[in-house]
């Protein structure tokens, strides 16, 4: 009898495992992954090499899976564009795809989706420059959210950016993407950014949170030409020529401020273009009177990489990182000058604002300098009058974005704000609260370098301590200085209104 019993547990045993192993099609391999997890999500497509023939591509998915990228023309028409796949590898418990998409045809409509050959994104465009010299673009900064909400309320900014200017070619993030940099953090972006992302073409540059004491996170979250990069752990330099703007894009990150390998290849890369348009995009600002203003790290800007921009004719300067919206007068060698350059603070995307902090004024920047300022903040809503900044408008609360179009020898900038609070009828209220046009004779750019401007791992450690004692020279010989001349000021202020 216990034979017979045995017999039996035993025949039920082994269907029970024929069908786990799916012989009668009853069951999924244990080892599949799980609904969900081949499904990509962070998606962006980059700039990444030449605008016109070339695209990156970044990915997540849950489980491991291949890495495909599916390109058609507008018409659905197959594209048999060469693509490079980088390995697929783990990060922070997902996994990272990356393609770069060459060979393709310049001012031509692309659609793509991304996947692994079965599980795939819903269709996202871009279109590549047509190298004329008319091109729209859009900048947005400090996005900079830890919860779902608040960064839904970025996504809301970046929306308004392209339903105000629908022919944007790009998109600059200009860093703090996320407030921690934490795989939380990050899907809550993806959530709030993936269908956007998928429409647009994006020129990421990291910000501090997005690289300090977070290393290598925003390499691996988007699609670089890091060839000429001086560094990666911390973020990535790079440039890129759109029409005939050249936009070349600087971290801040780099031991704390600018290292002088970094500075070096700025220098070289500005020199080694001969387009109409040169922009230096970055997440410090060396011009801002928002919280950030007194201390050294971006200060030292305001030495060392101005000078860059002075020597090398740079039209404009664009940044973040202070978290409201300040634009000066054209600047050279740090006083007013008509053929100078001009710096743009862009403001928040998001929802974290700073006040003017008063006692920076005539010590870090001089008022005279200033020909724009907002402040996003509900409660101060602040902007500048040409007199002072104690001026209010309710439609100053809320997210900030910055539209560029260029044609010819015209550049135009036009800066809103997407108002938290909408409309009765609950439509949106976008405010218009800058404008600047500057106008240039075009083809007076000459290529004056053009040697190798890469740097070597040896290259860039011999340049570390150097570097680092050009930051310090600067902190105790000038920043310092200056923040005790401040430091009355700054009490002042800060026992009157709590503002530090």
């Amino acid at each position: 009898m216990k034979k017979s019993c045995k017999r039996l547990l035993a025949c039920l045993l082994c269907v029970s495992l024929l069908l786990g192993c799916g012989l009668f099609g009853a069951a999924e391999d244990p080892a599949a992954p799980a609904a969900g997890e081949t499904a990509p999500f962070r998606l962006s497509c980059t700039v990444n090499g030449d605008p016109a023939t070339q695209r990156g591509f970044c990915w997540y998915t849950r489980a491991e899976t291949p890495s495909v990228l599916e390109l058609t023309l507008a018409d659905g028409t197959p594209v048999d564009a060469a693509v490079d796949y980088a390995d697929v590898t783990e990060w922070n418990g997902n996994y990272m795809h990356k393609a770069l998409a060459t060979g393709l045809q310049p001012g031509t409509t692309y659609i793509y989706r991304l996947g692994d050959g079965t599980t795939f994104t819903e269709p996202g465009v871009f279109v590549t420059d047509d190298r004329d010299d008319r091109v729209e673009f859009l900048a947005v900064a400090d996005i900079q959210a830890s919860s779902l909400e608040n960064f839904q309320r970025g996504a809301a900014a970046v929306d308004a950016a392209f339903r105000t200017l629908p022919g944007a070619e790009f998109m600059l993030n200009l860093g703090d993407f996320t407030n921690d940099s934490t795989n939380e953090e990050w899907d809550y972006y993806a959530q709030a950014m993936d269908a956007l992302s998928v429409k647009m073409t994006l020129a990421p540059i990291a910000g501090n949170h997005d690289g300090l004491g977070v290393w290598h996170w925003f390499e691996n979250l988007f699609c670089l030409d890091t060839s000429r990069s001086v560094q990666n752990l911390n973020g990535v330099n790079y440039s890129f020529d759109y029409g005939n703007v050249h936009i070349a894009v600087v971290n801040t990150n780099d031991l704390l401020s600018v290292s002088l390998a970094q500075l070096r290849w700025l220098r070289n890369d500005l020199n080694g273009t001969d387009k109409d348009w040169k922009i230096i995009c970055m997440h410090k600002s060396p011009y801002t009177l928002g919280k950030d203003g007194k201390w050294p790290d971006a200060m030292y800007l305001q030495r060392a990489l101005t000078k860059v921009a002075d020597d090398c004719g740079v039209d404009l300067v664009l940044s973040g990182h202070d978290h409201q919206y300040l634009r000066t007068k054209p600047l050279k060698g740090n006083k007013l000058d008509p053929d100078g350059t001009t710096y743009v603070l862009c403001g928040t995307a998001g929802t974290k604002r700073y006040e003017v902090r008063p006692f920076l004024a005539d010590h870090f920047m001089k008022t005279e300098f200033i020909d724009a300022l907002t402040v996003q903040r509900d409660g101060w809503a602040n902007y500048w009058d040409g007199e002072d900044w104690e001026q209010s408008d309710p439609n100053n609360i809320g997210g900030c974005f910055n539209t560029f179009s260029v044609e010819g020898g015209t550049l135009t900038l036009k800066s809103y704000i997407l108002r938290d609070e909408p409309a009765e009828d609950g439509s949106d209220v976008i405010t218009n609260i800058d404008t600047l046009t500057l106008t240039k004779e075009t083809g007076q750019n000459k290529i004056t370098y053009t040697g190798d401007n890469t740097t070597g791992t040896a290259a860039y450690a011999l340049n570390v301590v150097p570097s680092f004692f050009a930051l310090a020279g600067y902190a105790f010989g000038e920043w310092l200085p200056k923040f005790l001349a401040m430091l009355p000021d700054l009490i002042k202020v800060y026992s009157e209104t709590g503002i530090f």
